[in-house]
């Protein structure tokens, strides 16, 4: 991951000190490079996650050509190589071989209808210098964070809140409001956060913010929803099995788009078993698994780790998680996620990220499986309620 922070101010030039401090705040997102661009009206600030094309080309915020156009981006667009040659036969000249400057010329060349073009996991922010206007937009899941304040007359976004409370316009205040809404589903559901004022960019949404005048104009627009289901294709038991092992294999292919070391979580089930599996297939080196357990055994997931990563093969590292370190770990977890920890898997899954930070950069998870393979037991139940009123 990176990290991205910015201003925009229709009152006088911001101020590059504060943006600083604002990726400062987020440093632990992007070791291995940080940049500043400022002009009149705006200022980007970013950390840098070294993953493919690790050379200074890469160096963020990026420019075009020309230098009119400036973006600072977190996140991978797996695609990214296969629009490059479209891009390059319509004129646009590159000078890395990034994800960011894909993203950069495509805006370009499309607008906002680029994001209809990219797979992957996204927040970025693109200044056009020339029409004084912001460009952000989030990925279809929102698996990349991007948060927003303004007063009409400053704008103000970043990949974490701590970040925008670096502003001296921006002061701490909880949002009593949403209070309720949290307890009862562990987040917000909407655009609000739990601090008053600072909001999200939903996701699969775009935005502009234009400096006109003394005052902002800000532009939010939904680009993408699940689709509806439609009419069911016939097809037979192995038809399907055979469309759902190939969406995976490509799913898992393409995520492994790198120039550093890559692993995968390992837990013993089904999603993550299966992925290291097809990973086995597609890369040159063993592959680096990891897994997390409780010290209380009927708790703990290791054995069934371990039977899956000797099966496999791979390069198995595992940590254990005590009663003391797990509360000992709280306080930290609150100050990087900006709220309070609602899912005890927040803990667990930072153990096991320190665990892996130390032998790769980048890990592929099960995360999600469970919501499309019907993992979760509540889909048993609804199946059997559906059942018996029909």
């Amino acid at each position: 991951m990176c990290g991205i922070a910015g201003i925009v101010s229709a009152v006088g030039p911001p101020d590059a000190a504060v943006v600083l401090r604002m990726s400062g705040a987020i440093r632990h997102r992007g070791p291995d490079d940080s940049g500043l661009f400022h002009d009149r009206c705006a200022a980007l600030g970013h950390r840098r996650l070294s993953i493919v094309d690790l050379s200074s080309a890469g160096h963020q915020p990026m420019a075009n050509e020309d230098e009119s156009r400036w973006i600072a981006f977190n996140g991978e667009i797996f695609n990214h190589a296969s629009l490059r040659p479209g891009l390059e036969a319509a004129g646009h000249r590159y000078h890395s071989r990034t994800d960011t400057e894909t993203i950069l010329h495509a805006f370009e060349q499309h607008g906002p209808e680029c994001l209809q073009l990219f797979r992957g996991m996204f927040a970025f922010a693109i200044w056009d210098a020339g029409r004084r206007q912001l460009f952000c937009a989030r990925d279809r899941l929102g698996i990349k964070p991007f948060y927003w304040w303004s007063d009409g007359r400053v704008f103000a976004f970043a990949s974490e809140i701590k970040a925008l409370l670096e502003h001296p316009l921006i002061t701490p205040s909880f949002d009593r409001e949403g209070l309720a809404e949290y307890l009862a589903l562990g987040y917000r559901a909407g655009e609000e956060t739990m601090f008053s004022g600072i909001r999200k960019l939903m996701p699969g949404h775009w935005m502009t913010i234009s400096a006109a005048g003394d005052r902002l104009a800000i532009e939010t627009r939904q680009y993408w929803d699940p689709p509806a289901p439609g009419v069911v294709e016939e097809r037979s038991e192995e038809e399907w099995i055979a469309d759902c092992r190939r969406r995976l294999e490509e799913t898992v292919r393409m995520r492994l788009m790198s120039d550093v070391p890559l692993g995968v979580f390992l837990s013993g089930g089904v999603d993550s078993g299966a992925i290291a599996a097809l990973m086995k297939g597609m890369v040159p080196d063993r592959v680096k698994s990891f897994s997390v357990g409780y010290r209380e055994a009927a708790y703990s997931e290791l054995p069934n780790a371990r039977r899956t990563a000797e099966a496999l093969g791979t390069d198995h590292h595992e940590v254990q998680l005590g009663p003391d370190e797990f509360f000992d770990l709280l306080p930290r977890l609150i100050w990087h996620e900006d709220e309070p920890i609602c899912w005890p898997s927040s803990v667990s899954l930072f153990v096991v990220s320190r665990l892996a930070s130390q032998e790769v950069k980048v890990v592929l998870t099960g995360e999600g499986s469970d919501e499309i393979f019907a993992g979760y037991s509540r889909y048993g139940l609804f199946l059997r309620q559906w059942r018996a009123i029909a």
